[in-house]
């Protein structure tokens, strides 16, 4: 049974997204029944479960997962935790944490651009 803190996170994960320029939609995902949003992209996102969402119309075949499919639900997992990150540090006061924000920022904008760089590729 999830807890008031998780329902919170996703309740944030979803503002966030808004904040991003992402469209909410009349879709809910098959998982887990939450609303699904588009991003700028054109994909369709769960911000609950953190993960790209296909819609398949009956009678079509679903598209094959590619390492390019992939690679854009891990840039888009990275966009989100980058802006939680920052909105943690635009109210965090204490220096010790504020370090440990921004190694964490640090490596999560290494790895973003690792995950852009492998998409050209």
């Amino acid at each position: 049974m999830p807890t008031e803190d998780t329902e919170q996170q996703h309740v944030k994960r979803m503002a966030d997204l808004l904040r991003q320029g992402s469209t909410l939609t009349d879709l809910a995902c098959p998982a887990c029944a939450s609303p699904l949003f588009k991003l700028k992209s054109g994909d369709l996102w769960c911000a609950k479960c953190e993960k790209k969402v296909i819609v398949v119309k009956e009678g079509e075949e679903p598209p094959k997962a590619t390492s390019t499919m992939a690679l854009d639900a891990l840039e888009a997992m990275l966009m989100v935790k980058v802006q939680e990150i920052q909105k943690r540090m635009q109210h965090e006061e204490n220096v010790e944490e504020l370090q440990k924000l921004g190694k964490a920022l640090s490596e999560l904008l290494e790895n973003l651009e690792k995950t852009r760089k492998a998409k050209r590729a």
